[in-house]
């Protein structure tokens, strides 16, 4: 069963070739069997997900079940689900059982999906490459060697060693993106506003955003039409009618016209994942699309703008964790300042650390005009960037990471070199916009991701493109080697 893709285990269901609790007894089983070579999961919840498939089976025998009612994910511990510890992957939440469900585990509650458990990933989604967790790193089922790429590395884990058949995700500057690619997945970025932040503990407002990691596009289209709604608890949502973006799956790509930004095929950029870029380029032109160059000449700064102010905003986010109302507090502290120092010294980890600094830094008297605002400006010219470019082209093509799965600890030491590894995909989210990876071939053995950027709110064209990709190819069907 652990074979098949979400639209399978609807077909599934519905036919009664088994029932939810068979299946998600089967994945439960998997994880307790597999999981610890991975670490992929933070809180397994076998007793609530038997609970829930239960009951979406009795809502099966009834004929009046929602579409993906049975079908068992697991959720990215950032988060919020009632009753269940939500950690963020820190120990300064090690303690924290979150009140409330976030909305988007309340849409998939709201459906009859199944919750398998909370996925590992970097403290506080700050990482590129899953080795910031509290809980230790999680292992890329396609080398244990290597990283599953971040800060979404457990929930794409997860899912390619097949022991949940899809996972919710956050992706801030790359984080749903860069370990699909690493890990031979699809993942997909929704316009920023276009699902609900409500219960996702927050990063950097301005950038986060809710997804999915999938194996397959139909897949992403069938759990995104759940995922996507308006919400008023969120100032940020944006009121807009749903599509079903299952409908235009299959629209033909002839008359396409698809940008490759000359930006993205410079220095840095792995040449064996160049050419499986290109050799996927070709594909798009054998289904009928046209190629043509284009030029996103900010480019360069999307890093440097970023690294400012997503600390920034990660700065002010995580002043709440303070050792008063919730999470970690330290032992016997002296007055007040003992209390806050002390607490957050001992519950976060060296990044988070390292990125609260350089955002109070950032927004400090004298360096607030110097950094933020200029940092802010330049977002405004990476946005025109694509404002531009979409006046010429229908979607946006490129690699999504430089290179394949890295070894563990081989860019710890370098910050620098970490950060660049999201080069690709930080634009997208300092524009706003929806992007989306899906596995185009493999280099060494492992796997590369290739990107589809479109236009606001363009989730539907992404994943029309990406599902006609996958129907002429069959990256998508690649198991890592060992995986049963």
């Amino acid at each position: 069963m652990h074979q098949l893709t979400i639209a399978e285990l609807v077909k599934g269901l519905r036919n009664k070739d088994f029932s939810s609790t068979e299946l998600t007894r089967h994945y439960l089983d998997r994880i307790a069997r597999l999981d610890p070579v991975y670490n992929s999961f933070i809180t397994p919840t076998p007793e609530l997900a038997l609970q829930q498939a239960a009951e979406a089976d009795r809502r099966l025998a009834a004929g009046n079940a929602p579409l993906l009612c049975g079908v068992p994910i697991a959720h990215k511990d950032i988060f919020c689900t009632d009753g269940i510890r939500t950690s963020c992957a820190s120990k300064m939440l090690d303690n924290f059982i979150a009140p409330y469900n976030a909305t988007i585990v309340e849409n998939y509650l709201a459906d009859g999906v199944i919750t398998l458990g909370k996925t590992n990933m970097d403290e506080f989604a700050m990482g590129s490459s899953n080795e910031t967790s509290f809980y230790g790193p999680v292992k890329n089922p396609w080398a244990t060697d290597c990283v599953p790429g971040g800060s979404s590395g457990g929930s794409a884990a997860a899912v390619a060693a097949h022991l949940a058949p899809a996972a919710t995700a956050s992706d801030t500057g790359g984080s749903i993106r860069q370990p699909a690619a690493l890990c031979g997945l699809t993942g997909i970025k929704p316009t920023y506003g276009r699902v609900s932040r409500w219960g996702m503990i927050a990063f950097a407002s301005s950038l986060d955003q809710a997804g999915l990691l999938t194996r397959t596009a139909e897949d992403a289209a069938l759990l995104l039409n759940t995922m996507a709604s308006y919400d008023a608890k969120d100032s940020t949502c944006i009121e807009r009618d749903v599509p079903d973006y299952t409908a235009t799956l299959n629209n033909s790509l002839k008359g396409l016209k698809i940008g490759v930004p000359r930006e993205y095929f410079g220095e840095g950029l792995n040449a064996d994942t160049a050419a499986r870029v290109q050799d996927a380029i070709k594909v798009y032109e054998s289904l009928g699309a046209s190629i043509h160059e284009v030029s996103l000449p900010h480019t360069h700064l999307a890093v440097p703008a970023y690294y400012v102010i997503a600390p920034a905003e990660c700065s002010a986010n995580l002043s709440r964790f303070d050792g008063v109302r919730y999470g970690y507090r330290c032992e016997n502290p002296t007055d007040l300042a003992d209390l806050y120092k002390r607490s957050r010294t001992e519950a976060f980890g060296d990044e988070v650390k390292r990125r609260i600094l350089v955002g109070s830094y950032a927004l400090s008297a004298g360096y607030y005009d110097a950094y933020y605002s200029k940092a802010q400006k330049v977002r405004r010219l990476i946005r025109q960037d694509f404002v531009d470019a979409f006046k010429q082209v229908d979607v946006i093509l490129g690699p999504t990471s430089p290179s394949p799965a890295f070894a563990f600890g081989s860019k710890t030491k370098d910050p620098v070199a970490m950060y660049l590894e999201d080069i690709y995909t930080i634009a997208t989210n300092l524009a706003g916009l929806p992007g989306l990876s899906i596995p185009c071939g493999l280099v060494d053995n492992k796997p590369v991701g290739l990107q589809l950027i479109g236009n606001d709110f363009a989730e539907g064209l992404l994943l029309n493109a990406a599902h006609q990709f996958q129907q002429a190819t069959n990256f998508h069907q690649l198991t890592a080697p060992g995986i049963e």
